[in-house]
């Protein structure tokens, strides 16, 4: 792991809550905007949720669920809904900043994260051949071995990204609301 990619790993939550304290300053939402935004932040929401209903981490190649399809679904859901968050907001400066940490911290991460999965996993490197990283590949829709664990999901306290989500959503709303006075 390069250096910057374990300080990336480390920082990345904190710039994640200092992010949504400017989140709530810099917005000009619409009801348009919040709802379309909405749309891709509920997107993003399914996506996280289904990949951490089957990751194992550290303990086996997570390959079913959205796996199947790309290498890294908890951060296209994190893109996704990032990008919702932007959209809802109406902000090009949110939307910049969203693309530059997206770019600088996360990125990092998932090559580093990869090199992991490479040297404790030998079947990474067919599974990364296959797979793609980011986009995933619809034509290679098939039938996916393995299912949905509720119990990994909340091992994994992906509902937390739930609670946040809402909660940031009703701030917009109640911003939106104090401006339309």
């Amino acid at each position: 792991m390069t250096k910057w990619a374990a300080i990336a790993r480390r920082i990345r939550v904190p710039v994640g809550f200092a992010f949504a304290a400017l989140y709530l300053w810099l917005p000009k939402p619409s009801v348009n905007s919040i709802c379309a935004g909405a749309v891709l932040i509920i997107t993003g929401l399914a996506i996280r949720a289904l990949a951490s209903g089957h990751v194992r981490k550290n303990e086996e190649l997570t390959t079913s669920g959205p796996y199947a399809y790309i290498r890294h679904p908890l951060y296209l859901g994190s893109l996704i809904m990032a990008s919702g968050f932007a959209l809802a907001a109406r902000s090009w400066w949110i939307a910049l900043m969203t693309a530059l940490i997206f770019l600088i911290i996360y990125v990092p991460v998932m090559l580093a994260e990869e090199t992991f999965l490479r040297q404790r996993f030998p079947q990474f490197e067919d599974y990364a051949g296959s797979v793609p990283r980011l986009w995933p590949r619809l034509t290679s829709l098939t039938s996916v071995q393995g299912s949905f664990s509720w119990k990994l999901y909340s091992q994994h306290r992906e509902y937390n990204a739930l609670v946040g989500s809402v909660a940031l959503l009703v701030a917009l709303a109640v911003k939106l609301l104090r401006n339309s006075n």
